[in-house]
This record gives C-alpha cells, sequence and structure tokens, in this order.
C-alpha cells in the first residue's frame, strides 16, 4: 500500500513528531509508515485523515501487489 503522508504533512509544515503526537502513536510509527514498512489500522487511518482534513483514501492507496 501506498501512502502520500509525507507529502501531507509537507502541506501542513509539521515534522513527523509533531504528527505523532496529534495521532498518538510514536515518531517511529510515523517513519515507519512513510517508507512503506509499516500498514496502520483502520482506526489510526482515520485519525490520520482527520488531521488531514482529507478523505483517508486521499493517503492511503492500494497496489496491484495488495491484491495477491
Amino acid at each position: 500500500m501506498k501512502n502520500s503522508i509525507k507529502v501531507e504533512r509537507a502541506k501542513k509544515n509539521i515534522t513527523q513528531a509533531e504528527l505523532a503526537k496529534q495521532a498518538k502513536v510514536s515518531r517511529q510509527t510515523i517513519n515507519a509508515m512513510e517508507l512503506g514498512k509499516y500498514v496502520p489500522s483502520t482506526v489510526l487511518a482515520l485519525r490520520l485523515a482527520k488531521i488531514f482534513e482529507i478523505e483517508v483514501s486521499k493517503i492511503f492507496t492500494l497496489e496491484d501487489s495488495d491484491w495477491d
């Protein structure tokens, strides 16, 4: 799954640490998501959408390999 967390953070001009605090997770979790090494829970995905004020589908997109 691809995500645009880094892009959305840049639009809001916030650091990984600031986003982590708002989302109630560690900075390492934000970093892992940005690197594509961690797929968030539904709750975390919804939190991020609320923080960025956009739909979840604007942040996370499935890749072909996600259907295998």
